[in-house]
């Protein structure tokens, strides 16, 4: 049976503080497709790879999009009212701020899809991959987060082994 669409400001009034960190998201459908409300702010210095394309509506405000881009690291910003497509496996960092709100809309994972959250070296002059955690992901809600505090848990995961600089999840 279908259900009623969803009042996303009605839904944000009677819901928000279920927007909770690290990631600030809470799935409102995960069938065949996951739409996740995100809020702002978040405390995440993963880059998600994601072997599907992802949809980023930016509802309220503004938010950072860091990506890497055929190797180049690179900022995009999503201001409010606006839609972004990131193609699959393309690692991505979503900043989002104080009091924003944006709408991610994701493919259920094909069987064989891994999700992989990927930290990389904080100095600039190195900026090597520190850590990377993969799984094949079935409820974002939850997997992500636990790859997160997993990661902030682990002093050894989190240190780089090409310059030893020390990377933080937050």
């Amino acid at each position: 049976m279908l259900g009623p669409p969803i009042n996303i400001p009605q839904w944000l009034e009677e819901n928000g503080h279920l927007l909770q960190p690290p990631i600030n998201n809470y799935c409102l459908y995960n069938e065949d497709f996951t739409v996740m409300i995100v809020g702002g702010p978040n405390e995440r210095t993963d880059y998600h790879i994601n072997e599907t394309p992802e949809y980023f509506y930016q509802y309220k405000g503004d938010m950072l999009l860091k990506v890497v881009d055929n190797g180049e690291f690179r900022d995009i910003v999503i201001k409010e009212q606006e839609l972004f497509l990131l193609p699959g496996n393309t690692p991505h960092n979503p900043v989002r701020f104080a009091d924003t709100v944006g709408i991610v809309v994701e493919q259920k994972r094909p069987q064989n899809a891994l999700d992989r959250l990927r930290w990389y070296c904080p100095n600039s002059q190195c900026r090597k991959i520190v850590y990377e955690a993969a799984f094949h992901c079935t409820d974002l809600g939850t997997q992500v987060k636990a790859a997160v505090l997993d990661f902030d848990s682990d002093m050894e995961k989190r240190t780089c082994s090409a310059c030893g600089t020390v990377a933080s999840s937050k």
